[in-house]
């Protein structure tokens, strides 16, 4: 059994039984082999695999029957052969991070000195370069030259490798339209950062409510939890946008039966913009006063006319449920209606304008 496989050797296998500290794995022989659970158990304890699950790993040793497989090599016992193994089969090897040097850091594999470049240690996150000093960090060899003599090691390549594995498992379970919970990382001007699963996705200030928000930190906090619904996914960029307004009531739904064109509201004005003014007609439903509508001069500037919370009385003139759009008129008060009719009245039986100062000269003949 011992020439059964050479060291370094990737095994593609399934996962039998996990008993004790030991994964068992199937490799189409009397007997199993084995790796050590440890190498499966993320930072807080927990396995990550499972019986039946599929995985790959690396001949280390054999002893007896017993066929012993990594998932990297701790160069504990490895010489230059087994790294140049690891190096043509691109195995991981653990090493111990031992000094700062030119360029980079000394980094020892089993007795073995390799070099690890400033560029090549850590990856998204990195720390200060004194931190790593002392560290058991895993490595993927870049470079075997000289029988060994000169070794280019990468902490950031085994880090990329990992992130990427992640991600693809991230792609298979985050899915558009579906349903998550998170918690609120960061607030931004343009929306929040929510983690969903490790993964830092973004609410747009514009998908947080249907009712209008203009800060987000007047509604979302940082820690909180919260249900969002996935409208977008970009995983070549490593982007995803979530949406808590799509989980809401649409407050549109039967808004042209609650408000058909000639309803009279008290509305409350929620905006002001060049054009107009938007009014509050419900929560999550606003229409808009165009300023052709306001008895105010060409040219006005309405934010110094009108502010957001004044009180606005309107009548729907039209209603388009399909774009979301109300078309508002200000309301006309008695005093005006009055002046109206008056003006109105005061005409000819022809039909012409009432003119003050023509019926003055008429009454002189």
């Amino acid at each position: 059994m011992k020439n059964l496989y050479e060291p370094g050797q990737l095994v593609e296998t399934t996962v039998v039984a996990i008993s004790g500290d030991t994964v068992f794995i199937d490799l189409g022989l009397k007997s199993e082999g084995f790796v050590d659970k440890a190498e499966f158990t993320d930072e807080n304890g927990n396995i990550t695999i499972k019986e039946g699950d599929k995985i790959k790993v690396y001949f280390a040793s054999a002893n007896r029957d017993e066929l012993h497989f990594t998932t990297k090599l701790s160069g504990q016992n490895a010489g230059k052969d087994i790294l140049e193994s690891a190096y043509k089969n691109a195995i991981p090897v653990e090493g111990h991070v031992t000094k700062e040097i030119k360029g980079g850091y000394e980094v020892m594999v089993g007795t073995v000195r390799a070099f690890c470049p400033y560029s090549q240690m850590g990856y998204k996150q990195k720390k200060e370069p004194a931190e790593y000093v002392g560290e058991h960090l895993t490595f993927k060899i870049q470079e075997y030259k000289n029988d060994g003599r000169n070794i280019v090691v990468s902490n950031r390549a085994v880090l990329e490798e990992q992130a990427a594995d992640e991600l693809s498992k991230l792609e298979q379970k985050l899915t558009v339209g579906m349903t998550v919970t998170g918690t609120v990382k960061s607030i931004e001007s343009y929306g929040a950062f929510i983690d969903v699963d490790g993964f830092q996705a973004l609410l747009p200030i514009s998908e947080i409510s249907r009712i209008r928000v203009t800060n987000v930190a007047d509604v979302l906090k940082v820690g909180q939890t919260i249900t969002a619904k996935i409208i977008r996914t970009d995983w070549a960029h490593e982007r995803m946008s979530l949406s808590t307004k799509e989980l809401e009531a649409d407050p549109w739904e039967g808004a042209d039966k609650k408000f058909p064109a000639g309803t009279t509201l008290d509305g409350t004005i929620s905006r002001v913009a060049d054009f107009g003014l938007f009014v509050q007609l419900a929560s999550g439903i606003d229409g808009l006063v165009h300023i052709s509508r306001l008895n105010v001069e060409r040219n006005t500037n309405l934010k110094k006319v009108y502010k957001p919370g004044d009180k606005l009385p309107v009548v729907v003139d039209k209603i388009d449920l399909a774009e979301h759009r109300i078309s508002l008129s200000p309301v006309v008060s008695n005093e005006e209606e009055e002046n109206a009719h008056e003006y109105l009245s005061k005409q000819n039986d022809d039909g012409e304008t009432y003119n003050p100062f023509a019926a003055l000269l008429k009454n002189r003949k």
